[in-house]
């Protein structure tokens, strides 16, 4: 990994806002209604984010080289599966709010909005940490390691289980704003007076509410997407340190998870349709935090020792997509119970 940065002429920095910018309102405009997004839109969508990154990463290859690109790919391929767990505690999220289909990509997109930014201020403060000493990769290196080691503990745990009404982004909306318990269209904040009007529709008689005037309510989506919003935030703390590893160029790590971020909307519902058919990829997610701690370890006992060995752009690459692949073609041999009943039925 690179100590020194790549110092990108502002061009580049140019060319990747204006791909990324366009890309995202091009799907805002194709995703505007509160239509559910079926398998094969989310599969098509997904592909045209794939093609997206992997345009920019042929600039980078024609004007920087096959190793800037290389780092890339690699940052952006492992903060995808990095993303994965993310999305299948997003789906517990939407499980336990009760959210409907048609309102879930407008959640996701605020998340993803809320993504970018947070990621933004982390690989800022995550490059700036790095600058004070190879130390700070073993701490990255360490930190993640306990995140593999949980994520194994928990094993096939299903979060569907958890409860959210105790947590602290909950908590945290109550504190300012009273809630209305039912959904009014895709409203995170409604008035005193659309409370009172869906009060008095046929569907709701004998359902109880006080209602006071001039105050604005919290819907269960507002409550939903804080609830994601603080959970990407947490996810955020391994996933940063993880694509670090990989370059501490602040545009090759951030361009590599914008573009996986950008993806995640509509991943996200090809995710929840092949779920249960993906019984091994958190097995490939553990195994790739593994590598990752021990790709910093390395490199930091490098910087102190100078023992010379260290895990290059294309080897970690190579590792990421290969247990990507691997993960996908075990849960494909060896579905988990459920779907081998649903199988043979």
């Amino acid at each position: 990994m690179p100590s020194e940065s790549l110092e990108f002429p502002v061009e580049t920095t140019v060319v990747f806002i204006v791909v990324a910018v366009s890309a995202l309102l091009i799907d805002i405009f194709a995703h505007r209604s509160h239509k559910p997004i079926g398998l094969k839109s989310a599969s098509l969508w997904t592909l045209f984010w794939v093609f997206v990154s992997l345009a920019f990463a042929g600039f980078l290859y024609f004007h920087h080289g096959k190793e800037v690109a290389s780092l890339f790919l690699t940052g952006y391929a492992l903060e995808q599966v990095l993303s994965i767990d993310n999305l299948f505690v997003i789906m517990a999220i939407f499980a336990w709010f009760k959210v409907p289909e048609g309102y879930r990509h407008r959640i996701l997109y605020w998340g993803v909005i809320g993504a970018i930014v947070f990621r933004g201020i982390f690989v800022v403060i995550g490059t700036s940490l790095l600058a004070l000493g190879p130390w700070v990769e073993m701490v990255f290196a360490v930190i993640i390691l306990w995140t593999a080691i949980l994520m194994m503990r928990a094993g096939d745990d299903d979060d569907t289980n958890d409860d959210y009404s105790d947590h602290i982004a909950n908590r945290l909306v109550r504190r300012f704003f009273p809630v209305y318990p039912k959904l009014i269209g895709a409203n995170f904040l409604v008035s005193s007076q659309q409370i009172e009007e869906d009060l008095a529709k046929p569907e709701n008689k004998g359902f109880s509410f006080e209602v006071k005037k001039g105050i604005r309510y919290a819907t269960p989506l507002l409550l939903c997407i804080a609830v994601v919003e603080i959970s990407d935030v947490m996810f955020a703390f391994d996933s940063v340190p993880a694509v670090i590893a990989v370059s501490r160029e602040p545009l090759i790590v951030y361009s590599a998870m914008m573009f996986a971020v950008l993806g995640l909307r509509t991943l996200y519902f090809v995710l929840e349709a092949l779920r249960k058919y993906l019984r091994h990829l958190e097995k490939s997610v553990i195994f790739l935090l593994f590598f990752v701690a021990a790709k910093l370890a390395l490199n930091s006992s490098n910087h102190l020792w100078h023992h010379g060995y260290n895990i290059s752009a294309m080897a970690s690459l190579y590792v990421v997509l290969g247990v990507l692949a691997l993960g996908i073609v075990a849960s494909l041999l060896f579905p988990g119970k459920k779907v081998a009943h649903q199988n043979e039925r």
